[in-house]
C-alpha cells in the first residue's frame, strides 16, 4: 500500500509503520498491549506508556453500539492527549489503536471515522472465540469470510489512509494453514497494513500451547508486518517468541495484566507501577472493581503478599480503602502521575 495514490498523493506512511521500522533497527521485537475486553481502558494504557509498551490498544468495541450512542462511546472509550505523546523518561513515542468487531461495511467504517481524531489506526477483531461474538458473525467467524473482511479492510482504508492512520486485522489459525494462507493474501491485496496473529485454534483455550511453528510459517508468507500473540509473560518469553517466529512485533495479554512492566524488563510488577497505576485511576476514572481487579493482579506476585494481604485487598469497598490500603502498604511514592493539557 506504500505506493497507493489517493486523487494524485501518496497518503502519509502509518505511524506505527514507522514503530516497526524503528524496532527493527533496534533489533527487538515491537512490544504491543494487547485489545482486553473491559481491562484496556485508559487509567491501565496510561501507565504501559511508562514501561517500553510501543503499541496500546483499546478494549474490542462493537462498532454498531460504539455508532449508536454517546453513552456506549464514553463507556468504552476514553483518551487524554497525553497518552500518544512521548514519554519524557525514554523519549519512547507511542501508537494507540482502536479494536472493534464488527461484519457490516457500513458499521466498521462510521465507528473508524468517529474514533480517528483520537487514534493512530483501527483493528477489525477476527479471533474472538467466544460462542456469542461467532453467533452475531463478528470474531473468528469472520475467519470463514476473507473477502468480506477484505471489504471491510478496503473501506476503512478508503477513509483513513489520507489521514495517515492503519488499518488492521487479528486473526486466529486454522488447522489448515494453506486456508489462512489464503486468508491473508485477500486481506493484504486489500491494503491491510499489518496482521496479528494468535498461534491458537478457534476451539483451543489459552491451556493449550500457542502454534508458534505454525506463526513462523505464516510470517514468512505474509508481505505486511506480522505481530504474535499467545503466552508473553516477560522480556526475555517475547524475545524468545520473536527469534522462533521471526515476527515483527509481540503481543502480550494475560501477561501485561499481571505485570504492565514487562516490556520493559521487570519479571514482577514493581511497587511504582501499583502507585501510579492507583494515581491514574483517580485522575481517569473507571469502575472500582476493574480498578480492584488490577491492582490484585499487579501484586499477586508480588513480595509479601500472602494470603491474608490478598484477602484484604480483595475486600476493599470503594476506592477510598484501596488508596488507603496501597498508601499504608507501600506509600504514595513519588510516581503519581500529573495530567496536563
Amino acid at each position: 500500500m506504500d505506493g497507493l495514490k489517493l486523487n494524485g498523493n501518496t497518503p502519509p506512511r502509518p505511524r506505527i509503520l514507522s514503530l516497526f521500522d524503528n524496532a527493527k533497527v533496534e533489533g527487538r521485537p515491537l512490544h504491543v498491549s494487547a485489545p482486553m475486553v473491559r481491562y484496556s481502558k485508559l487509567p491501565f494504557r496510561m501507565v504501559a506508556r511508562h514501561y517500553a509498551t510501543d503499541v496500546l490498544y483499546t478494549p474490542m468495541m462493537l462498532a454498531h453500539e460504539f455508532i449508536r450512542s454517546d453513552i456506549a462511546r464514553d463507556s468504552d472509550f476514553t483518551t487524554h492527549p497525553q497518552e500518544r505523546q512521548t514519554t519524557p523518561h525514554d523519549n519512547r513515542p507511542h501508537v494507540l489503536v482502536a479494536q472493534f468487531a464488527s461484519s457490516s461495511v457500513e458499521d466498521f467504517t462510521r465507528a473508524s471515522v468517529l474514533i480517528e481524531p483520537w487514534v493512530d489506526g483501527v483493528n477489525l477483531n477476527c479471533g474472538c472465540p467466544q460462542p456469542w461474538a461467532i453467533k452475531e458473525g463478528i470474531g473468528c467467524q469472520l475467519m470463514e469470510e476473507p473477502e468480506r473482511v477484505a471489504e471491510l479492510v478496503r473501506a476503512a482504508k478508503a477513509e483513513l489512509a489520507p489521514l495517515g492512520k492503519s488499518v488492521s486485522v487479528k486473526i486466529r489459525i486454522a488447522k489448515d494453514l494453506e486456508k489462512t494462507k489464503r486468508w491473508i493474501t485477500a486481506v493484504q491485496d486489500a491494503g491491510v497494513d499489518y496482521i496479528t496473529i494468535h498461534g491458537r485454534l478457534k476451539a483451543q483455550r489459552s491451556s493449550t500451547p500457542p502454534n508458534y511453528e505454525a506463526v513462523r510459517i505464516l510470517k514468512e508468507f505474509a508481505s505486511v508486518p506480522i505481530v504474535a500473540n499467545g503466552d508473553a509473560y516477560t522480556l526475555k518469553g517475547v524475545n524468545e517468541i520473536a527469534t522462533r517466529t521471526g515476527v515483527d512485533g509481540v503481543m502480550a495479554a494475560r501477561g501485561m495484566l499481571e505485570n504492565p512492566a514487562m516490556f520493559a524488563g521487570y519479571d514482577v510488577t514493581p511497587v511504582e507501577c501499583v502507585q501510579m497505576f492507583v494515581g491514574y485511576a483517580i485522575r481517569c476514572p473507571i469502575p472500582f472493581p476493574l480498578v480492584l481487579y488490577h491492582v490484585c493482579e499487579m501484586t499477586a506476585k508480588m513480595e509479601g503478599m500472602g494470603k491474608k494481604q490478598k484477602r484484604a485487598l480483595g475486600e476493599c469497598k470503594d476506592l477510598m480503602e484501596l488508596i488507603d490500603m496501597v498508601e499504608e502498604r507501600w506509600g504514595c511514592g513519588d510516581k503519581i502521575p500529573v495530567l496536563r493539557r
